[in-house]
């Protein structure tokens, strides 16, 4: 006896799929699902065809399966360039408080700034069906990883860092703005031949700090000296190598701007090692505030990110989302402060109207 082929192959008990009803309906399976649920923004007429098609098809949709998947969807991940940064993991404090309160897990995934681990990150996490992915690219300029997500249709936030021109949500501060009231504070204390330990320039907080800083020497009439600018990579031993290279030139800065707190460790040690007096023969301000910073003798100036901030506000952007797919791309800018400490005063002085003083961050 020949047996028949299924009317819906893509079951096996024969009933219609959610791929049989969006095929019906000319729409995704997404649209589908959003008309299912209940959530999502659909049009009217949309919504009409997709019903029509599941009265035709006499669909009916596999409740235990659905709920499983639910249960799976409440999934979302975070590629971090370095977990151990502290920077990075008080973010991770802000995003898991809300997922969590949400009832949402979150993956963490370490990419090591390296393109080839993000690749490899990316690909474990679409295979447990992540609903959305909040990340910090290792790269501004080559963001191939991040249309592949983009393409898989996963909800994505972008932290810290813009990734080039893909369009995503996005939190984070106005890097330039930040590096330039740095750099503008040191030359009020009179400071001329001033450094920078920049980050890596593909990386759109790298190249905005280092914007920012050659833009206030701009304005205050100095000249450029690409001798004065070293990479420091983002790493301690970066920082180092860079401190190093300033000091053993014979003409040697009178201060220095550290473009995040990982490269200012590195510079610090190499500053202990040579017995080097901060401010007297370098002042320092760095990027990043840390519990630490003003223990040190004398206390780091900083420039204060709201870390645990951009976590929060990050995972909500995310919610949102997922809650509404269609809604406009939001960028939330948050706002950094410049803490005055005795590691970039001369002499004592009271420092320009507007900064601050205090040792906190929030």
């Amino acid at each position: 006896m020949m047996k028949m082929a299924p009317a819906y192959p893509n079951r096996r008990n024969g009933g219609a799929t959610i791929k049989d009803v969006a095929a019906r309906a000319g729409v995704s399976t997404a649209t589908v699902s959003r008309v299912l649920s209940g959530k999502g923004s659909v049009s009217l007429s949309l919504r009409d065809r997709v019903r029509q098609a599941i009265r035709e098809l006499d669909y009916r949709p596999n409740l235990a399966a659905r709920r499983l998947r639910e249960r799976q969807a409440r999934i979302i991940g975070a590629l971090i360039p370095d977990i151990q940064v502290p920077f990075f993991a008080s973010i991770i404090v802000g995003i898991e408080k809300v997922l969590s309160e949400a009832d949402y897990l979150l993956l963490l995934s370490n990419t090591n700034e390296d393109l080839a681990q993000e690749k490899k990150q990316i690909d474990k996490l679409l295979a447990e069906s992540v609903t959305g992915v909040i990340f910090a690219s290792a790269s501004s300029t080559d963001t191939r990883n991040y249309h592949r997500l983009q393409k898989s249709g996963v909800a994505l936030v972008a932290i810290d860092r813009k990734p080039g021109n893909l369009q995503v949500d996005m939190v984070g501060i106005e890097n330039a703005h930040a590096a330039e009231q740095a750099t503008q504070h040191l030359i009020a204390e009179g400071h001329r031949r001033i450094a920078l330990i920049a980050g890596p320039q593909e990386v759109s907080t790298g190249a905005e700090r280092r914007a920012g800083y050659e833009q206030a020497l701009l304005s205050a009439g100095l000249p450029i000296d690409e001798r004065l600018i070293h990479p420091g990579g983002y790493s301690e031993e970066g920082g180092y190598r860079a401190m190093k290279a300033l000091f053993e030139r014979d003409e040697r800065p009178s201060a220095v701007l550290i473009a995040n707190n990982t490269m200012a460790l590195g510079a610090l040690k190499y500053i202990n090692e040579q017995h080097l007096r901060i401010p007297a023969d370098v002042a320092l301000i760095s990027f990043d505030d840390m519990p630490w910073a003003p223990s040190l003798s004398p206390a780091l100036s900083v420039v204060a990110q709201p870390v645990y901030d951009i976590g929060v506000v990050a995972a909500r952007l995310m919610l949102d989302r997922i809650r509404e797919p269609d809604s406009p791309i939001k960028t939330v800018t948050l706002e950094a402060r410049l803490i005055v400490r005795s590691s970039c005063l001369c002499g004592g002085r009271i420092p320009p109207v507007g900064l601050s003083g205090d040792a906190r961050s929030h």
